[in-house]
């Protein structure tokens, strides 16, 4: 599921913030995007996230800022005397007279060296960072349970449309039965009239019995309307279960077309289709549910 959680908090020395975005995904995927230092936090960061993130592509971005001491940078003094050196010698060569000026020297590469990085001591910056990342992480959190409700909604939907197709064909299947039963009579009657032969009753009960053990349904019905008491349940529940409502889909799914494989009724075909059409949309929208 998508969603967006930032939070920052200002130190007396320092200021630290935490972006977190997440992207759909069918499985877990973290990038953590940090300063210099902060690489050791990332088993730490990652087990944080995962308490509220269980599917989906997610990036951290962590800033962490601070106000230098006044003694936190020395000067290099052999590098800023290396670097005057070889302008000197590049002057005389190129036969420039202008004045060498130090402070121009000072952005040069290696002049100034700061004393200590960020991430000295980990336990320190993780006592800074663990909090804001809840902060971030708790917004996050918020923004994909309300994109969750109103997916709830739109599955929810799905399932009764599915469930009012499925009505249809409860109350068609009997009908088909009876159905082949009189073109097979009539079909039979036709025959007999033409070649003069007699069919036996029982015979054509047989046929019939067969054709309707063949096409019974019943079974797949009441397996289709429990995945979808199932499924409303597990929308229902506070827990995560996306992996839950991933495998009840592939079940309705199943059954689905085993009800139109077995049917052979051109009516129960279109309520079929219907059926089907409304558990894809089901089915792409559970990819993206923890």
């Amino acid at each position: 599921m998508t969603g967006h959680g930032e939070a920052v908090v200002q130190h007396a020395d320092r200021s630290v913030g935490v972006e977190v975005r997440t992207v759909n995904n069918r499985y877990f995927k973290l990038t953590v995007r940090a300063g210099d230092g902060l690489a050791a936090l990332e088993s730490r960061i990652e087990a944080l996230v995962r308490q509220q993130v269980r599917r989906g592509t997610v990036q951290v971005t962590i800033r962490l800022d601070r106000q230098p001491a006044a003694d936190s940078f020395r000067l290099n003094s052999q590098v800023l005397a290396g670097y005057r050196r070889q302008l000197e010698q590049l002057y005389d060569q190129l036969h420039i007279a202008d004045t060498i000026h130090l402070e121009s020297l000072l952005a040069l590469p290696g002049v100034v060296v700061e004393r200590t990085g960020l991430g000295a001591d980990c336990e320190q910056e993780w006592a800074l960072i663990e909090p804001v990342l809840r902060e971030a992480l708790a917004g996050l959190t918020r923004m994909r349970a309300d994109e969750g409700r109103a997916m709830a909604v739109d599955l929810s939907d799905n399932c009764r449309l599915v469930a009012r197709e499925l009505e249809q064909i409860a109350e068609q299947a009997p009908r088909v039965v009876a159905a082949y039963r009189d073109r097979l009579t009539e079909r039979l009657n036709q025959l007999l009239a033409q070649y003069q032969v007699s069919v036996e009753p029982r015979d054509v009960i047989r046929e019939v019995g067969l054709f309707a053990e063949r096409s019974d349904i019943s079974e797949e019905l009441v397996r289709l309307r429990s995945h979808l008491d199932q499924f409303q349940l597990l929308l229902e529940s506070s827990e995560s279960n996306g992996r839950k409502l991933d495998f009840l889909t592939q079940e309705m799914f199943r059954e689905t077309n085993t009800i139109g494989a077995k049917a052979n009724d051109a009516g129960i075909a279109r309520h079929v289709i219907e059926i089907k059409a409304a558990i894809e949309r089901i089915r792409e929208m559970i990819q993206n549910v923890e």
